[in-house]
């Protein structure tokens, strides 16, 4: 893990509920962390994935993810550095979003 991740991971992730895992393979991909409950994936991205082909990459691999339907949100390691807290609480956010969701849709008859 980098260090944004480190830090993404001790201080916040791992504290969460719903839990988050660290390096789950999905598919063929490893992705950053992972929250099942929440359908949620988190990539850090380092500068190599600001060249073309990264970013070309990371697309097709979002598309998937997404097809599976998960949300991927990206942060660049430079949000975490300048931006931690505001990192936070777009995850927090989203966590909050996915379960109000869940709750206002209607159960299925018996």
């Amino acid at each position: 893990m980098t260090a944004q991740e480190r830090h993404l991971w001790y201080v916040f992730l791992s504290k969460q509920q719903p839990r988050f895992q660290r390096q789950k393979v999905i598919l063929s991909f490893i992705v950053d962390f992972y929250c099942h409950a929440a359908q949620l994936v988190i990539e850090v991205d380092g500068s190599q994935h600001h060249s073309d082909q990264g970013a070309a990459y990371d697309f097709e691999r979002t598309k998937l993810l997404e097809e599976l339907g998960l949300t991927v949100l990206r942060f660049t390691n430079r949000e975490i550095d300048l931006n931690f807290e505001g990192t936070c609480q777009t995850i927090r956010e989203h966590i909050q979003r996915y379960h109000k969701t869940l709750q206002s849709e209607p159960c299925p008859p018996p």
